[in-house]
């Protein structure tokens, strides 16, 4: 009698019979999903109104196309140009953040950033420390917050700002209060606004097809905002822990298949005439 494939029988029988059950599971799952309040979004039916009008109207008449005219026709290098000026008035704010979250290399490296650019960078459109090795160290006072174990409040999704929560809101307002950002005017801090807004949403020019795809894209967007906040305060390290457990489990599994299947083996020839 051949045992080998005997056992192969049975471990499919089981197989199937979870994937019967799994399949039920989810089904009971998906009935309660829609009575499902996830407590990150207490006010999931106000944020999602607004979220129709920034995306369906504010974005579709005015944002994308402006961003679309900014690519195709301003030169490259008046592009590139501004927006390193943009993000060099951060590297102050850099410098501090990077201060309270005990990384002291990242201090001394946004430090550096900044009085290069500044001046050898004439005024920071030519990003010099960058090919001089100085790789940009960006940290924002929400992730100094999250590191200290601040919770990010509840989600919401702001009017022409799109998504935010309370530990970013008010970590963007203590990162405006540095030098040279806290004196820069009306009219230049609306300019710097807007350019890190165009180049934002050019970057994501490429992703509107997942968007365009998903089932719910509300809920598509605020769940890869926190995972981004996630990936941000925990330095790029992800987190997906039950992924890995799964894996893990999954690994085993295959150990344990290999192990009695070679004691299958061993009993088959054992138990062959001689």
């Amino acid at each position: 009698m051949n045992y080998r494939y005997l056992a192969v029988l049975f471990l499919t029988l089981l197989m199937l019979g979870g994937c019967a059950s799994r399949q039920a599971t989810e089904e009971q799952a998906a009935q309660q999903e829609s009575n499902y309040q996830d407590p990150r979004d207490p006010f999931e039916s106000v944020n999602r109104e607004i979220w129709d009008f920034n995306y369906d109207v504010l974005d579709a008449y005015l944002l994308r196309p402006l961003t679309v005219a900014y690519v195709d026709y301003m030169p490259g290098f008046a592009r590139t140009g501004l927006y390193n000026m943009a993000l060099n008035l951060e590297e102050p704010s850099n410098t501090v953040n990077n201060l309270l979250q005990g990384k002291i290399d990242g201090m001394f490296v946004s430090l550096g950033r900044f009085v290069i650019n500044s001046t050898i960078g004439l005024l920071g459109t030519i990003d010099v420390a960058t090919k001089l090795g100085l790789e940009r160290e960006e940290e924002e006072f929400g992730e100094v917050l999250g590191k200290w174990g601040v919770d990010t409040g509840p989600y919401l999704m702001l009017p022409a700002l799109g998504p935010n929560d309370i530990r970013s809101g008010a970590g963007d307002i203590v990162d405006t209060a540095y030098f040279p950002l806290a004196d820069l005017n009306f009219y230049v801090g609306f300019l710097r606004a807007g350019i890190k807004a165009i180049e934002a949403r050019a970057t994501l020019m490429e992703q509107e097809r997942l968007l365009e795809q998903s089932l719910d894209q509300y809920g598509f967007v605020k769940n890869a905002y926190f995972q981004n906040l996630e990936f941000k305060v925990n330095d790029g390290q992800s987190s997906d822990d039950e992924l890995e457990d799964e894996f893990d489990d999954f690994e085993d599994f295959e150990d344990d298949f290999e192990e009695f299947d070679d004691s299958l083996e061993d009993t088959e020839e054992q138990n062959e005439p001689r």
